[in-house]
């Protein structure tokens, strides 16, 4: 007796191998059969002719850690298929931390769920101890944020760390890898991670190396310094011995445009030589952060608040502008305003005012009569440094599309899982469609690439580089995370106005065998499981 039989359905196994059509059995959590079970007896029996199934998608770069607590469900990317979110991206994990950072980021955590109980716990054990004590529907991947070990030792100070400090550094990254990481993470454009240097980086990355764990990394640069950037990151793989995934790759603003085939030369190049780099990528032409990312370095030494008052001095402010226009960068920084403009960049999240949400900074700047670079300044000053949020127009269709067909890409939405319920901000749409739309725009209609491609990227290739021995393929034995879906109508309908929509066409996602999603809707199941390393 089977739990539940899918039958006839069109199966996607994720090896890259042709359909087919057949019957799937669940019993417990796992895949206990495929193929034809018209004779078998199951408590549930669901029809999937017409429909494909899939193994549930792993979205390999998220930013779900505090999203999860704030609510189980992770509605936007649950509905599009994911059931395995790898969080702490970006160099900035929700942990391991110290007790002011945990202070500074409980306002975070009340903002987005007022009622519950705020996670207070400083390392990874805690973090992970907390989700599966809270419960969760999707599966977590942990990966401890460089960013995290730097500001625990050196806070927000600018410059390299003496010999004492790379120690206690190590050490922190050590303990998290023993307590449940896989890996760890850089974000070599925000602050503090931004300050540290290459050797620097090694050593922690030698420290990962011993676990077997990744380095997962937003590169240095994604505009003018892209090459630079990327080749940092294959100079960090060979000298830690390192697995690398880079990070939403992209070439941004438009004078980079058609670089992404000297960025891939590059890493074919550093993998024929032995560098084991692959990276992932969502399908769309704007990025998002935060607006202070626009910001030269120096100008958030110290934090949040000295950042604040040199935007307030009109020497310093005048000083900064003049970094951000400087055609060729100040040192290894080029901001990511080049090639992009204030017309460009648009408010997605600004707390003291949600009527800005929507609209561009130039268009906010004519409406107050100013300079676009008086109104940014202002927008950061008015939310006394805290992250203004943002998506900017960068990337070209071609590049995009280069980038994604390529062999070593993979999918990651890079956002946090929200709810598409109405609320302030708007979050960028590839929280609720970087798996949809991959499957209706760029396979049923522009036809870039096969439906069996894309489920191997979206899923087996993201599972065969996290170690996941048992997830990512229709195969028995392997944990039944599937996703049911129509190939005739999948698509994903957010944009940039109007992003809280969910996916279409997905009929039901399984987490561990168990019914999370049915046509649209939570089963309020929390099937998810906190994933560890196999070491």
């Amino acid at each position: 007796m089977y739990d539940f039989i899918i039958r006839q359905v069109k199966i996607l196994d994720g090896s890259k191998e042709s359909a087919f059509v057949a019957d799937l059995g669940v019993k417990g959590d796992e895949i206990a059969a495929i193929g034809d079970l018209k004779d078998e007896k199951a408590k549930q029996v669901f029809n999937g002719q017409g429909l494909a199934l899939a193994p549930g998608f792993i979205d390999i770069h998220t930013h779900s850690d505090t999203a999860l607590l704030a609510d189980y469900r992770g509605q936007s990317h649950i509905q599009q298929g994911v059931t395995t979110e790898v969080l702490g991206q970006c160099g900035g994990s929700i942990v391991p931390r110290n007790e002011k950072m945990a202070e500074q980021a409980k306002a975070m955590q009340m903002r987005m769920a007022p009622h519950s109980e705020p996670f207070m716990g400083l390392t990874t054990e805690e973090y992970l101890a907390e989700l599966d004590q809270r419960g969760v529907s999707l599966n977590a991947v942990f990966i401890t944020g460089q960013g995290n070990a730097r500001q625990m030792v050196m806070d927000y100070t600018d410059g390299p760390a003496n010999p004492e400090q790379l120690e206690e550094m190590k050490a922190i990254i050590r303990r998290s890898m023993e307590e449940g990481s896989f890996g760890f993470s850089t974000g070599l454009i925000y602050t503090p991670s931004v300050y540290a240097e290459i050797d620097e980086i090694v050593e922690l990355a030698r420290v990962v190396a011993e676990y077997d764990g990744l380095y997962f990394t937003h590169i240095r640069g994604e505009n003018d310094t892209v090459i630079q950037a990327v080749e940092e990151a294959l100079e960090i793989g060979r000298r830690a011995k390192i697995a690398v995934q880079i990070s939403h790759l992209k070439a941004m603003g438009r004078h980079m445009w058609g670089s992404s085939k000297e960025i891939l030369k590059l890493i074919e190049q550093a993998r024929e030589e032995g560098v084991d780099v692959t990276f992932d990528q969502y399908p769309y032409l704007a990025a998002a952060c935060g607006l202070d990312a626009i910001l030269p370095p120096w100008a958030s030494v110290g934090g949040k608040a000295e950042m604040v008052k040199r935007l307030q001095d009109p020497e310093l402010k005048a000083k900064m502008l003049e970094n951000i226009l400087a055609e060729e960068g100040t040192g290894e920084w080029i901001s990511i305003y080049k090639g992009v403009g204030w017309d460009n960049i648009m408010i997605t999240g600004f707390a003291p005012d949600h009527s800005l949400e929507g609209k561009m900074i130039a268009e906010i700047a004519e409406e107050k009569g100013q300079d676009p670079w008086d109104t940014c300044s202002e927008l950061i000053i008015a939310n006394q440094g805290n992250r203004v949020s943002i998506v900017y127009f960068a990337m070209g269709e071609e590049d995009l599309e280069r980038i994604m067909v390529h062999p070593l890409q993979m999918v990651g939405s890079d956002t946090g899982a929200v709810s598409g319920l109405p609320a302030p901000g708007k979050p960028h749409p590839r929280a609720f469609g970087s798996f949809a739309s991959i499957l209706g725009k760029f396979v049923r209609e522009k036809k870039l690439f096969s439906l069996e491609e894309a489920i191997y990227k979206m899923s087996t290739a993201a599972a065969n580089r996290l170690g996941l021995k048992d997830r990512g393929m229709l195969k028995v034995g392997y944990k039944a995370d599937l996703v049911l879906f129509n190939p005739d109508t999948v698509e994903g309908p957010a944009d940039y106005i109007d992003p809280r929509q969910y996916a279409k066409g997905i009929e039901g996602v399984w987490v561990n065998g168990v019914l999370s999603v049915w046509r649209g809707e939570h089963t309020g199941a929390k099937a998810g499981r906190v994933l560890k390393p196999s070491r």
